[in-house]
Parts: C-alpha cells; structure tokens; sequence
C-alpha cells in the first residue's frame, strides 16, 4: 500500500507541538499528507498581543496562519471542513464523514487526538469520531493510528507511549510552525524561548503517541 499521512485535528495550531516534527518527516520524503482541520477556531479566547484579531476576523486570521503553518510542514493538501468551534461533541455525523473521507483518502497513518486525554471537548470528540471511523474499515484498509495525549495523567493511565518520534532535527520547523499560529502561541513561545521550561523544550525534541489496538 502506498504510504499516505493524514492528520485530523478540531483546531488549526492542534498540530503545533504535537506532530509538526513528524509531519515534516514524512513530506520531506515525499509522503502525501492530508491535514483535516475541522474549525477555524473562531472561538479561541486569544487575540493576539496586542490584540490584532476580533471575533468576526479571528477565523479568517487562524486561516492565514494554519497556512501558513502548513507551509513550515510541507503539506499542501489542508481541507478545511467548515464546522463550528466548540460544537464538535454535537456532530452526530462526524464519524460518517470521517469514514468516507478514510476510504476516499486510504491513509496508512494517521494521526489526531487520543480520546478521553486531549483536554478540550473538541479534541475528544474528534478523536472518539476518528477512532470509530477507523473500527468501521475493514481491517486490511485501517492505517495504524498515532493517538495525541496531553492529560497529565496520559503515562499513569495509558502507560507509556506507543510511539516516542526522534524530531530533534525539526526543532526549526516545530518553531516555525509554533510562530505561524501568532494569534494563539506567544504564551507558548514565552514558556519555550523565555523561561525555557524543560517538558516543552523535551516536546521540541520528542514527539509522544499512543496506538489502539482495533482488533479488541
């Protein structure tokens, strides 16, 4: 089977810190890449600072920059699916769609959250999608799934990740992509570039997933 990455995430900037390394991995190789993105996040708390974004030029703003970011990736193939931020959880026919965009796209991996560890409810709710999208394929076409945790009890519940991602050499391109999302990342560029804080410098250097075994 021909290799494909997909990444499926409710947020641009989702991908930010968990899997630009490994997304710049795979298109430097020449790997077709399909980001998903399901909002635009026009609901995000962050305007910039100094604010430089309202709520009606948010969306169109976090546009811009998940382009942007795509860019540092390498990936040219962003579908941008239209739905409302904060209302992924009332998509009842989310995993649908998700399953026809699978069988039409027939990735070998893909990546998004991993449900019940992601944090936000749109991230829950687009992984339970995506997994369950995945368990209705049959088992010779499912990819193998690189799940995003980032509750702080991830290790203690789930153990330790299926997959640690060496993605020092992409250090760059992690911060390029960091400073793309300007509107929503100068709180994360502080932590990193100012106060230097060790677990996110860790994340410019590795990158963490867990898999799902889908024949239980």
């Amino acid at each position: 089977m021909t290799e494909h990455l997909l990444i499926i995430f409710p947020h641009p900037d989702d991908e930010a810190f968990s899997c630009a390394g490994m997304v710049r991995s795979y298109t430097e190789r020449g790997v077709p890449t399909t980001y998903i993105c399901l909002t635009l996040g026009e609901m995000g708390r962050n305007m910039g600072n100094p604010i430089f974004a309202n709520r009606e030029t948010l969306p169109l703003i976090r546009k811009k920059e998940l382009e942007q970011a795509c860019e540092a990736m390498g990936v040219n193939d962003l579908r941008l699916w239209g739905m409302r931020d904060k209302t992924i959880e009332f998509e009842v026919e989310l995993a649908d769609q998700l399953y026809d965009a699978l069988l039409a796209i027939k990735p070998t991996k893909v990546i998004s959250f991993y449900p019940g560890f992601s944090v936000h409810p749109d991230h829950d709710a687009c992984a339970e999608a995506v997994v369950k999208a995945i368990r209705k394929l049959e088992p010779t076409q499912r990819p193998i799934f690189y799940g995003v945790a980032f509750a702080a009890d991830s290790i203690e519940k789930l153990g330790r990740p299926s997959f640690i991602v060496d993605v020092s050499r992409y250090r760059d391109v992690k911060m390029a992509v960091l400073e793309a999302h300007a509107s929503q990342s100068e709180g994360m560029l502080n932590r990193v570039t100012k106060y230097k804080e060790p677990a996110l410098l860790k994340r410019l250097e590795e990158e963490w997933f867990w898999g799902i075994d889908f024949s239980k």
